[in-house]
């Protein structure tokens, strides 16, 4: 059976007009290819091969006049309505041109209802169904039209007291519009509502009354067409792509489905068979449509480019660009952002993408033949799924992930690879706990070494288990590069921090331990052992401090400052502390460095430093010396006074003040 569908008549058997091609302008070109296509029902225009009304632009919209001129027929409720056929009635469908002449007084039963549509394409008018022993009464009260009162399907009356208007009461979750048109036997009415739902946004309203309209013309390539429309409004991108493919297995020539898988391809990502449909649409593509398809084809190609040169920043960045461009739906996009991510050891960004991917429309895939950097599509899914579980420290499920991915794609040498080295990772990590639980902390550090010389990318967790063992062979600087490349990988990983602040405290550089501990705290605030261990360097510290004065106090000459860490240790001990800011030859230090020598000698309880501003000039940044010679005197940790070039007699006297 036929049906008239948006935009589109039926096939006439009587001399078709010639096919009319359109192209689509502005900014809206995807936006018409995903509209339903509306009902001429009766207004004149030009017809497509495929039976597309085509408008001229100041004709009115289709529809528009017999809904003034007429009212849809009243039938009784079981009754099989009749088919008028170039000029005679018939029942039913007749499989012949619009001369069919059967004139049976009574339809068949057996035949599906037909609405007002002909089998030679016109459209009959609900005047022009009339026979000469057609009954005139309706349901109802008798003076209404049947699906127009308050009538509902059963018999039922439906009672409206909640003051809204008739046609936005809901029966059963739908609207009484929705629900007058599903229980209407007429397929081009349930159309015409679902096409106004359509256009008000409402997609799902206008889904199920397409669903209606498909049930009763399963073979009209137009019904597809309508209901591939309102799955793109509602996001399921891949049940409207197998929409389109229905429309165009049923009307191979029909240009809008073409124009309208075009698009959603493109957003998919699926470049080549976008471009085919694209130019199958009309004689010529659609430019802005066209233009989208090359900008995307051009960084996809970059993207595999920057990909086989190892280049992940490039790779990323022309991936954000061809989504950007049109295919903002492409779950394999999203994966090739995860892998980019993965690659420049952004864990948690790659998870996040990966994750999107995995929320797009699962029946979006492409189909299992297309390719995606050398790779099955779907295969290449699961090569990024692989990569992201061994980085997370999932092993199992990362090798489960690459036995699918071969599986789908048996024949890809660089699957074939992956899945080779993940299982030696996952092997060698497991071999490693093992020796590492039985005190074997050689053989352990050396099959951890093995799984770090064959996993994809470097893995912060062997780094950080490699670590441990070198800690427990007492080799601590080792240890601490382990754990700087696993904290270079994961920032944030708890365990290499703790590996790293202890080895820190082994070495007794109590600073960078204390500093390790201090982010620990914050991250583990609830952990007692931190605290302790904190404590612990912090004491440490203070006892170091100690140690550093009472190697400067009583000596008879200057010291000389070190770095920064050993004027903080001067300056914050009990005592006076003289701190001598001076340059090599200049002559103003020169002339009060003997006195500042003698003064060393006479006052043996204070302590005199120096700093050669040439050889720490950060420090004498960070203490905001501008001059030399510049002394600065502190008691107890506390700056007491700053004297800038300073003569003998002044100095001598600030000292007996202060000592």
């Amino acid at each position: 059976m036929s049906f008239l569908s948006a935009g589109e008549t039926l096939k006439s058997t009587v001399s078709p007009l010639p096919a009319v091609a359109t192209s689509s302008s502005s900014d809206t070109a995807s936006a018409k290819a995903n509209a339903p296509e509306r009902s001429d029902l009766g207004l004149s225009g030009r017809r497509s091969r495929s039976g597309e009304i085509l408008l001229g632009p100041n004709e009115p919209i289709p529809g528009a006049m017999e809904a003034k001129s007429s009212k849809p027929s009243h039938r009784r409720s079981g009754s099989v309505p009749v088919l008028y056929s170039g000029g005679s009635f018939s029942s039913g469908s007749t499989g012949g041109s619009g001369s069919s002449s059967s004139t049976s007084s009574s339809p068949a039963t057996n035949v599906m209802p037909a609405g007002n549509i002909c089998p030679s394409g016109r459209i009959v008018k609900t005047g022009m169904m009339t026979r000469s022993n057609a009954r005139t009464d309706v349901l109802g009260s008798g003076t209404g039209n049947y699906g127009h009162g308050s009538i509902v399907r059963g018999g039922a009356i439906a009672s409206n007291r909640s003051g809204k208007p008739p046609e936005t009461v809901a029966y059963n979750g739908v609207s009484s519009a929705v629900a007058k048109a599903l229980s209407s036997m007429d397929p081009e009415e349930v159309k015409r509502v679902g096409n106004e739902h359509y256009r008000r946004g409402q997609f799902a309203e206008a889904l199920k009354l397409y669903d209606r309209v498909i049930t009763m013309c399963p073979d009209n390539a137009v019904c597809r067409s309508n209901r591939a429309a309102a799955l793109t409004g509602l996001q399921r991108f891949g049940e409207a792509v197998t929409e389109c493919e229905e429309a165009l297995r049923l009307d191979p020539a029909f240009g809008r489905a073409h124009q309208r898988l075009a698009s959603l391809l493109l957003r998919l990502g699926q470049v080549e068979n976008a471009r085919k449909h694209l130019f199958l649409a009309g004689p010529k593509p659609d430019p802005l449509e066209l233009q989208k398809l090359q900008e995307v084809e051009k960084h996809l190609e970059r993207s595999a480019n920057a990909r086989n040169v190892g280049d992940w920043k490039s790779m990323l960045s022309e991936t954000n660009a061809a989504i950007a461009h049109g295919a903002d739906s492409s779950s394999l996009l999203m994966a090739s952002k995860a892998e980019a991510h993965l690659r420049l050891h952004q864990l948690q960004d790659a998870e996040l993408a990966l994750s999107n991917a995995s929320k797009l429309d699962s029946s979006s895939s492409p189909h299992s033949s297309a390719k995606f950097f050398g790779m099955v599509s779907n295969s290449y899914m699961y090569v990024v799924r692989a990569q992201v579980e061994l980085a997370r420290g999932r092993f199992e499920d990362s090798v489960a992930a690459a036995e699918k991915a071969r599986q789908i794609d048996p024949s890809n040498i660089e699957v074939s690879m992956l899945l080779n080295d993940i299982r030696i990772v996952s092997r060698s990590r497991a071999s490693g706990n093992e020796f590492f639980n039985s005190g074997k902390f050689l053989e352990a550090c050396l099959a951890y070494e093995e799984g770090l010389n064959h996993a994809p990318i470097s893995n912060a967790i062997l780094h950080s288990n490699r670590a441990a063992c070198m800690s427990k062979l007492g080799q601590w600087e080792k240890s601490i590069e382990d754990c700087n490349e696993a904290l270079r990988i994961q920032p944030n990983y708890t365990k290499a921090l703790l590996r790293r602040a202890a080895s820190f405290a082994e070495l007794e550089q109590w600073n960078q331990a204390e500093k390790d501990y201090e982010v620990l705290r914050k991250e583990m605030p609830g952990d007692t052992e931190v605290v302790e261990a904190l404590s612990r360097v912090q004491i440490a510290i203070r006892a170091s401090r100690v140690k550093d004065v009472s190697d400067l106090k009583f000596s008879m000459e200057i010291k000389e400052i070190r770095g920064p860490e050993h004027f903080q240790a001067a300056i914050t001990s009990p005592g006076v502390s003289v701190i001598h800011f001076t340059t090599a030859m200049n002559p103003n230090c020169d002339k009060i460095t003997p006195f500042i020598n003698t003064m060393c000698a006479r006052y043996p309880s204070v302590k005199f430093l120096k700093v050669d501003m040439n050889t720490i000039p950060t420090l004498a940044k960070t203490e905001n010396v501008r001059a030399v010679p510049t002394l600065k005197i502190y008691k107890n940790g506390a700056k007491v006074k700053e004297i800038i070039n300073p003569n003998q007699q002044v100095l001598e006297y600030t000292l007996k003040h202060y000592t």
